[in-house]
This record gives structure tokens, sequence and C-alpha cells, in this order.
């Protein structure tokens, strides 16, 4: 290797001795060289457009979400998965119509894939994961400097204005790791939701695809292993819950805007405590792993429920525990009677 340092640095000698302009040689600096070096360092930032600049990178959860249901097996439904679908929703809204006045939503029933899934929920995911990673966003941004620390004397004027940019790369880079975060767990929830509406929260937005009931039929098929119940009774199962569900988010509009709205509350009110933070790793040696698996486990970085949390989240478990109640118990109605294993599924679901 060459002993020419990069960019026309001189030999530093010891990293204890303080630092020489006289060693910087500024006759080979080449700003140039210096000036693609950082693009290349930001090249995989500008893949993300302008839009996904916030706390949460959604073009880069969606990439990661995609790639890992990919690599896991993701299977299109064919035309037999469709018809299937469509022949228990049928048949699962002609048994409710008897224990339920709302009517059977009109839209066709939908058979997806994972990556159907995600796509069509991505929208609410945005309104229920950006106040969370707003919240922890500036509790960083307070963290760090409000301006680059000043370069030494002698440095040249132009490494400034190039190393300007880097803070908002580093803001970048942080969106782009909440995105891999959010990326990695939706790929998980997309591999065992059921059909639209298996969480209890209206996740399809307002839309063509919204109040339709839809079922996963791959992770239908892997539900129904190991339970020795008939293929065709598990999906007409939860085509009951998927239909009695969705007719009860079309019958009580409200109920909709309450749910998204008590877990959105929720959200903004997340909060890290700076300075419970900073007191813990003040005196935490970097160099000592034990001590900072102790700061990790001590819980400094939970943050804990505010009043108005409390309220939220009490609002939230009551109103999912009366949509579960409801579907529950028109699904059992409806299925009892007829279904030798529906009390067997539904010990399950």
């Amino acid at each position: 290797m060459s002993g020419d340092i990069p960019f026309g640095f001189g030999s530093g000698g010891s990293g204890d001795e303080p630092f020489d302009p006289s060693a910087f040689d500024l006759s080979k600096l080449d700003m140039n060289q210096l000036g693609a070096a950082l693009q290349q360092f930001g090249a995989m930032l500008s893949s993300s457009s302008q839009a996904d600049e916030g706390p949460v990178s959604w073009s880069t959860a969606e990439q990661v979400a995609r790639e890992a249901l990919v690599t896991a097996g993701d299977p299109s439904p064919n035309a037999r998965d469709r018809e299937l679908v469509v022949e228990a929703v049928r048949l699962a809204d002609h048994w409710l119509d008897e224990h339920t006045a709302f009517p059977a939503c009109a839209a066709e029933p939908e058979a997806w894939s994972r990556s159907e899934w995600l796509v069509h929920t991505l929208p609410v995911w945005h309104r229920i994961i950006e106040p969370v990673a707003a919240s922890v966003s500036s509790a960083m941004d307070t963290m760090l400097p409000s301006d680059l620390p000043e370069l030494p004397e002698g440095m040249p004027p132009e490494l400034m204005a190039m190393m300007g940019p880097l803070m908002g790369m580093a803001k970048k880079m942080g969106s782009m790791m909440f995105g891999l975060q959010v990326g990695q767990g939706l790929a998980t929830l997309a591999s065992e939701v059921l059909g639209a509406g298996d969480v209890g929260i209206p996740l399809v937005a307002d839309g063509p695809h919204s109040h339709r009931a839809a079922l996963l039929p791959a992770n239908v098929a892997a539900f129904g292993e190991g339970l020795g119940v008939d293929e065709a009774d598990v999906r007409l199962y939860l085509a009951l819950r998927e239909a009695a569900q969705q007719r009860l988010f079309a019958g009580v509009p409200w109920l909709r805007a309450r749910l998204i709205g008590a877990v959105e509350e929720y959200a903004r009110g997340v909060h890290v405590d700076q300075g419970r933070i900073e007191e813990a790793m003040r005196d935490v040696d970097p160099q000592n792993p034990e001590a900072l698996q102790e700061v990790l486990a001590s819980g400094v970085f939970e943050p804990s429920n505010t009043p108005e949390q409390e309220a939220a989240l009490a609002r939230l478990e009551t109103l999912l525990a009366l949509v579960e109640g409801w579907v529950d118990a028109v699904v059992a109605a409806a299925s009892e009677p007829r279904m030798p294993v529906a009390q067997a599924l539904r010990e399950t679901v």
C-alpha cells in the first residue's frame, strides 16, 4: 500500500498528540475527490424519494417487508383459491343474515397474498406508527449537537461546507432504520394474519377495498395444519368471522374512527425521557459491554404511559373487547347449529 494518506493528510504521529495544522498539506487536498467520497457515502440515502423524508422511510419499510415475504415464500392466490374464498364468504353471509341486522357488504370478497395484505394496510400503518417514530426522532434530535463542532484552525472552509449535510444524512439514516424495523415487523405480521380484519382494528384504508371481506389462503392453510379439521371447515369459519367484522364496521361507521383514533392518541403520547437516558449513560464505560447491557435491561429506554395514554389505552381495550365479543357471539350463533367443529375452532382462533 502506498505511503500517501488519502485527501493529503500527513502522518499524525501518536494519537495523543494535538492536531498540528502544519501537518495538513492543503496543496494535496483534492476537493473533487473529497466531494466524491461524501457523495458516495450518501448514495444509499439518495435512493429514497423526497416524499419519504420524515421519521419513517416508508419506501424502505415496504421494500424490506416485500423482500422478506418473497424470501420466505409468498404464493399468489390462483383462480381456484379465489373461487373458494368467494364461496366461503357467500355461505357465511347467508348464515349471518339470520343473526344480525347489519347487511352483508356489497363488495366482492377477495383472496390476498401476503404482499397484497401489506399494500392494502400500509396507509393505516402510516397513521399508527408515524406519531411514535416522530416522538423518538424528536428526542434523539435534542440529544445531538445543534451545530457542527468548530474545525481546528487551518482546516479549509470547503471541508466545513461539505460536512454540513452530514447532519441531514444522520436524520435520514435514522428514518431508514425506523423503516427497516417497521418492514421487518410488518413482514412477520403479514405471515400470520388470516384476513383483512384479523387483528381487530380496521387496517384497510377507506377506498375500494374497505368493508370488503378478504382471506389470505396461504395463511389460512398454514393455520389449519395440525388441527385435524377439514380445510373447508376452517376456511368457512374464518370467513364467518371476517364477514361478521366487515358488517360491523360498515354498519357502525363511528367505530372505525374511534378505534383508529384511540391508537393514534396512544401513539402520539409516546415520550422518550431524554434526561433519564442521559443520566443512565453518563457514567457508563462504552468499552464495558456488561455495563451497557445493564443500562439496556434497566428499562431506561421504555417509555412510561401518561394519564392521557392510559385513558386512550383503556378506550382501545374496551372497543376491541366489544368488537371481538360481538363477532364471537354472532359467529357462534350462526355456526354451532350447523358445524360440529365450530366450538373447537372457536377455542383455537
